[in-house]
């Protein structure tokens, strides 16, 4: 997908609006290409309207489309939902699926697998509207998400009124989401509440980075715990407390424990060089709309977990943590 990156000189003077600056540069887009085409724009690592002024040592990324389709259609393809009523769908999405139609993937995504399973009509693209704008007005019923390569339980909206619920459910933090992941290393502790900003790699615009002792970024906590460890590789059961973008991801290499599979925050493997993301979102807890009760969902092991897990059982010792009384946990 098409986009940019330029830092304004240090000898920029004065200030001047965004799309104007972005017009300016050699090659640059005029605004009714911005309008009709960006999908990101960013400055200094936070997204900015047309109409901001920009400075001199500004870090400007614009990220574009051509090739936005004027409707999301209906697909059918098979979804392994574990619960559904009138209000939600629980589905066990898939590794390699899609979440929402978003830039580069407008097709095969959940959101075009429920408008059929729900008897839906295509979403239209409303005239002259951003991408920006159009991408999150197509994603009917999604409150939350999952990568691409992240398998596990994704919980979806059948009405305005359930979106609603489920997504203060979220913004409360009253939803408990537990993970499963094979990360390469084993933890600084056998348990531990990771507290740090996540904020965009300056390096790299698809990536995010853990940092402290800033207000950057967004606030972001994971806890997890080491279930067992097989020579340098480790099992280990995540709870999200926040739910940032690749939060997971970010805090496992954040501890010197990327995921195994990671191709954006870890490195091929040696030993599995074909792994995908070891990812899973296993475990699912929140209130239903209409509902008194917590309901709680779980999803099975993957088969690429099990497949992974019995050559390292087969081929390195288990080394199961002991916990006790007196066993500190270490904060970050």
């Amino acid at each position: 997908m098409p986009s940019f990156s330029v830092q304004v000189p240090a000898d920029f003077q004065g200030s001047l609006r965004l799309d104007k600056y972005i017009a300016s540069l050699p090659g640059g887009m005029n605004r009714s290409k911005l309008k009709s085409c960006a999908i990101e724009i960013l400055v200094n690592g936070k997204t900015q309207k047309l109409s901001a002024a920009v400075k001199a040592l500004d870090i400007i990324d614009v990220q574009w489309d051509d090739n936005v389709p004027d409707n999301i259609t209906p697909e059918n393809i098979a979804l392994s939902v574990l619960y559904e009523d009138e209000n939600v769908a629980v589905v066990d999405k898939a590794q390699g699926m899609v979440t929402h139609p978003a830039a580069g993937n407008w097709t095969g995504t959940l959101v075009n697998a429920l408008l059929y399973r729900w008897g839906r009509s295509s979403i239209s693209r409303i005239k002259d509207t951003p991408p920006s704008l159009t991408a999150s007005s197509r994603r009917p019923g999604i409150v939350h998400r999952l990568d691409k390569d992240t398998s596990g339980l994704i919980i979806t909206a059948k009405n305005r009124d359930a979106e609603e619920w489920l997504g203060q459910q979220f913004a409360r933090r009253f939803v408990q989401k537990e993970y499963i992941a094979i990360v390469k290393g084993r933890p600084p502790a056998l348990a531990g509440d990771i507290k740090t900003q996540i904020i965009r790699d300056p390096k790299n615009r698809k990536r995010f980075k853990a940092a402290t002792q800033t207000e950057d970024g967004k606030s972001a906590r994971t806890i997890y715990r080491c279930i067992a460890s097989y020579g340098n590789y480790s099992l280990m059961r995540l709870r999200l407390k926040t739910g940032r973008t690749h939060q997971i991801r970010v805090h496992m290499k954040y501890i010197g424990c990327p995921i195994l599979g990671d191709t954006v925050y870890g490195k091929k493997d040696d030993v599995f060089p074909e792994a995908r993301l070891m990812l899973h979102a296993k475990k699912l807890t929140i209130r239903l709309p209409g509902k008194k009760k917590f309901s709680t969902f779980r999803s099975a092991v993957p088969d690429r977990f099990r497949t992974t897990l019995s050559f390292l059982k087969k081929n390195y010792p288990k080394e199961v943590p002991v916990w006790g009384k007196n066993h500190a946990k270490k904060k970050r």
